[in-house]
């Protein structure tokens, strides 16, 4: 088993660490992540300026490639250029420093890295625990680990990957789940800065999962780690079929 490791919290961040300490129990584990963070950026690739490649340690005799790109950029860079002749057989991204539940797929940095592998048609896995405080990766990197064996087992359908989210503390079990549709809800903050020009610092507060019932965003809120198949084609094939012949 060959498995790409990358995420958007940095190459020399707690999470990774952890996920790579935990994945070389499946086999070889080959780390390409950003340089530095690169939080909730989605699945952006970067076209208007050059991306820098450099092998660094993060870990004691360990080294991976760090890039100066995006996570997405991570997984096209390993996959044409790194690895272009020895291809993983999975892809894992993580672990996020914070749930990427519910509608933060649309934004976190981690799951776009993910959904990039799954359009290269490799089974890919984001893993995020849901702790912004004080996170302990150890039991999300466990879960990551079960969740990969699933795979392993069962493989995963083309263009589908798995947003894995893991709550603080030790998670009570398992569950897939339906992603939440509740938005997150921003609110502009208005300030000064020292020179007194006015600027505005975009906040976030996650949705009240109690409304949408057994999403992941409600069970995770439960105590459970939860799995949610995404699918890369976005198409409403409902609403294609209704008015196709409009």
């Amino acid at each position: 088993m060959h498995i790409l490791l990358t995420n958007d919290d940095g190459i020399r961040s707690d999470g990774i660490i952890a996920l790579y300490k935990a994945l070389i129990k499946l086999g070889r584990v080959t780390v390409v992540a950003p340089d530095g963070e690169r939080s909730s950026i989605s699945q952006a690739i970067t076209l208007d300026h050059p991306i820098y490649h450099k092998t660094v340690a993060f870990l004691p005799r360990v080294k991976g490639s760090a890039l100066s790109g995006t996570p997405a950029d991570c997984v096209k860079f390993a996959l044409g250029v790194l690895l272009r002749e020895d291809r993983p057989d999975m892809i894992f991204s993580g672990i996020n420093r914070g749930g990427n539940d519910g509608c933060s797929v649309f934004y976190s940095g981690t799951v776009g890295a993910a959904r990039e592998g799954a359009l290269n048609g490799i089974p890919s896995i984001a893993v995020s625990l849901n702790d912004w405080e004080d996170p302990k990766y150890a039991h999300s990197a466990v879960i990551g680990l079960k969740v990969a064996r699933m795979v392993i087992e069962k493989g995963l359908p083309h263009g589908t990957f798995l947003n894995v989210n893991v709550p603080p503390g030790v998670s009570k079990g398992i569950r897939w789940a339906r992603q939440c549709r509740i938005p997150i809800h921003g609110e502009f903050r208005r300030r000064k800065d020292p020179g007194g020009r006015e600027y505005f610092w975009l906040t976030g507060r996650p949705p009240a999962p109690h409304k949408e019932k057994n999403s992941d965003s409600f069970i995770l809120a439960r105590g459970f780690a939860t799995v949610t198949p995404v699918h890369c084609d976005s198409t409403d094939h409902a609403a294609l079929k209704a008015y196709d012949n409009v």
